[in-house]
């Protein structure tokens, strides 16, 4: 070989081992980047993406989930875990019920869905259900008359002329003695700052001065209130399941106005009597100002109510005046649970003028031992324009039409609705265990059916045809 030819195929070696080279390092890369895919593959293929963990403040849990109690507390975690869910709060007072918050943003009705389907490990799952006020607006003023029983005393407050539900003088038109005859209640007793009575509603205004002295305020033999998921609460007058904080101040007005009707300090020269002069109200914050709430936050207060009932706090009564149509079974357990902890359940019977036996409103339609449904009558003994009724599921009325009591900003109001009906019967639940402290829930419930005033206007529409008598209820 000439020397012309070795440099010649020496030339064409070099640039074979070059390309050969080349290509190899490309089939490396093109190795890795596959390597590379595949590893990263299932990510992109799952069921759900990863999502950063929110906080408690960041949005409402979308469904409420009733595991079975063979399910443990770690399995459940990594179910919920594994669907990329939170466990937003359990609920102690119910086994196996907590309240989930999809990270995914998916619609509240596919979530419960997925978990309905879960049959093996779930008892019932539902969507987290809205809750709104619908009582209707009043703006009828009283007049000052003079008291029908002038043999017992009379509260000094100046607006208690006004308040036809204690003392009906025929009033502004109304017809004489259709009242719960409060003062010949009082003749036996005025109440007991023993007894605890929890408003779940918008909250209280605890500084109002015509409540402050009544509102229940935590003793320190009590501890705080302590809940593994949503923290440490130092509940100094009660609970904002709303917002998740110990402040349960009102910016609504309406559980300012049924904590008025339950227990607004009586003979204090301001404002109103409450039914009962002395008692402790416990603020059970769960709608904020507009006055919507969920399912889930009144469970979570009546979840609270219990623990502290646990703790030493007696809690008698729960007034609930709001409901809607969306059954739940999660709430019904809750209020299940209570009655089981010796607390009573008055319930707002509803302002749709409609049949609760043939269209259900809820939470008076539970059928539970510790649940009395009421409706709205007006100073004539009448059923009201815009009560609900039902002969299987209502259970007694009392007075809930053109109700003055405290409101916001030092004030009061008039308003009505069966929302201001049910705390009339909580407020004398309360007088009873006043003076019967030991009365167990189906006594009292018994007790305040039973001793009701039969009104004819209510017969057929009411289930004891009768409007409330705190004086009978009594024995007095």
């Amino acid at each position: 070989m000439n020397r012309n030819n070795f440099w010649i195929h020496f030339g064409i070696a070099v640039i074979v081992i070059t390309m050969a080279a080349v290509l190899g390092q490309i089939r490396r890369w093109e190795t890795g980047l596959k390597k590379a895919v595949t590893t990263e593959s299932p990510k992109l293929s799952a069921k759900k993406p990863n999502a950063v963990k929110r906080s408690v403040a960041e949005g409402e849990p979308e469904v409420n989930v009733r595991f079975k109690p063979t399910v443990g507390w770690s399995e459940i975690k990594k179910l919920v875990l594994k669907n990329n869910d939170r466990i937003e709060d359990e609920i102690e007072s119910v086994k196996g019920l907590v309240s989930i918050d999809d990270l995914d943003n998916a619609d509240a009705e596919m979530v419960a869905a997925q978990y309905a389907a879960m049959t093996d490990l779930v008892l019932y799952a539902e969507p987290n259900f809205k809750i709104e006020l619908d009582d209707p607006a009043q703006t009828v003023s009283g007049k000052d008359l003079f008291y029908r029983q002038p043999g017992i005393r009379q509260p000094n407050d100046p607006k208690f002329a006004e308040q036809w539900a204690l003392n009906n003088l025929g009033q502004n038109g109304g017809k004489e003695r259709a009242d719960i005859d409060a003062l010949k209640a009082w003749a036996k007793t005025r109440g007991s700052s023993e007894i605890v009575v929890a408003v779940l509603d918008s909250g209280v205004d605890y500084t109002h001065p015509d409540l402050v002295g009544n509102i229940w305020f935590r003793p320190d033999s009590v501890p705080q209130y302590k809940d593994d998921e949503l923290g440490t609460f130092n509940d100094l007058q009660g609970f904002n399941a709303a917002e998740n904080l110990s402040d349960p101040m009102d910016e609504n007005g309406h559980g300012t106005h049924c904590a008025g009707i339950v227990g607004a300090e009586g003979d204090n020269d301001e404002g109103i009597a409450g039914i009962n002069w002395n008692v402790e109200i416990m603020p059970l914050k769960f709608m904020g100002r507009g006055g919507f709430g969920s399912t889930k936050d009144a469970i979570e207060a009546i979840n609270y109510a219990i623990d502290r009932k646990r703790n030493g706090v007696n809690v008698r009564v729960i007034n609930a005046s709001w409901g809607s149509t969306a059954y739940s079974k999660a709430l019904e357990d809750a209020i299940r649970a209570a009655g089981e902890e010796g607390i009573l359940f008055v319930a707002a019977a509803g302002n749709a003028t409609t049949d609760n036996d043939k269209r259900p409103h809820y939470p008076s339609n539970y059928n539970l031992p510790n649940v009395i449904s009421v409706a709205a009558t007006d100073k004539n003994d009448l059923l009201t324009s815009f009560s609900n009724y039902g002969l299987k599921t209502v259970h007694i009325a009392a007075p809930g039409k053109d109700i003055v009591s405290t409101w916001l900003n030092d004030g009061y109001r008039e308003a009505s609705g069966t929302s201001m009906a049910a705390p009339q019967v909580a407020g004398v639940a309360a007088l009873i265990l006043s003076s019967e402290p030991n009365l167990s829930v189906a006594k009292l419930r018994e007790r305040i059916l039973k001793s009701a005033d039969k009104i004819d206007s209510l017969s057929g529409k009411v289930e004891n045809g009768g409007r409330l008598n705190a004086a009978k209820a009594l024995g007095n």
